[in-house]
């Protein structure tokens, strides 16, 4: 069993030994979000591999560094990469970076991902702000001994996604033309797209969109009473009864890359929210 609590506190300490700033968000970027690590005023960048604990990032398209510094003047710690199951670690190996980032100082956790859209009304490109999800990964994070210091041993996930930056970021992206819906998200642990069938059931039990990550880390993130906004770019679409090509990892990254501005500007709306709110409390 991991021993969570050292893990965490051995990983910090080695981000501390290059970067003593506290941030106040966390991001996390996804497949083909990784060029928004260059709106970060970079004060240091800690690959992966010389964090105590952590796994190696070995997705197309994720760089697996931390990328500290600051946005606008706002402080912030950047997953450059993110892991998931399909690479064969645990739910609490992928979301030890979550509990490094919140004893770090960070009280907002914005995420981003790629997924397929099985909501008729969506296209590839379009982006959706998840309002909720299902967990259908075989695995969750929480599971083993729980430390009442991290969080509670039943935490409530009614309300995983924060309503108010929800409607915030759909009002980001309507002032900025953007195609943007509130949807859910399904989550499954991969690496192999789905079938038709599993397409129809995902869709007939409520699913908009469905990928492979972001669930473990928001889990954690209610656990330990973050403030959760994720953003989807939908990259291809997946009706279980209608003849398409298959889907590939390489097309994938292409069409997240081509929504990378769309996603730069919702989180930079609230990334100066954050900011002008906590000047507000000075």
């Amino acid at each position: 069993m991991i021993d969570i609590p050292t893990q965490t506190a051995d990983a910090v300490g080695a981000v501390r030994g290059r970067w003593q700033r506290v941030p106040r968000v966390g991001i996390i970027l996804g497949t083909g979000l990784g060029g928004f690590a260059k709106q970060i005023d970079a004060e240091a960048v800690v690959c992966y591999e010389t964090i105590p604990h952590f796994p190696r990032a070995t997705a197309l398209g994720h760089r697996g560094q931390f990328v500290c510094g600051t946005i606008g003047g706002l402080s912030v710690v950047t997953m450059e990469g993110r892991f998931h199951l399909y690479e064969g670690y645990s739910a609490q190996q992928i979301t030890l970076p979550v509990r490094v980032m919140k004893s770090l100082g960070i009280e907002l956790l914005i995420i981003s991902n790629a997924s397929g859209g099985m909501n008729p009304l969506y296209r590839p490109g379009d982006l959706v702000v998840i309002d909720d999800h299902i967990n259908l990964m075989g695995a969750n994070p929480l599971t083993g001994p729980n430390d009442n210091a991290l969080g509670p041993r039943f935490p409530d996930l009614s309300q995983p996604y924060d309503p108010a930056l929800i409607q915030r970021a759909l009002e980001i992206a309507r002032q900025e033309n953007i195609t943007a819906h509130k949807g859910v998200y399904a989550a499954l642990s991969g690496p192999n797209y789905e079938t038709r069938a599993e397409y129809r059931f995902l869709r007939m039990i409520g699913a908009d969109v469905v990928g492979m990550s972001t669930v473990p880390e928001v889990i954690v993130a209610a656990h330990m009473g973050l403030k959760v906004l994720a953003l989807s770019t939908v990259t291809n679409v997946a009706f279980s009864d209608s003849s398409q090509p298959p889907t590939d990892g390489h097309d994938v990254i292409a069409v997240a890359k081509t929504a990378e501005e769309k996603v730069r500007k919702i989180v930079l709306g609230i990334l100066d929210d954050e900011r002008r709110r906590i000047a507000a409390m000075k």
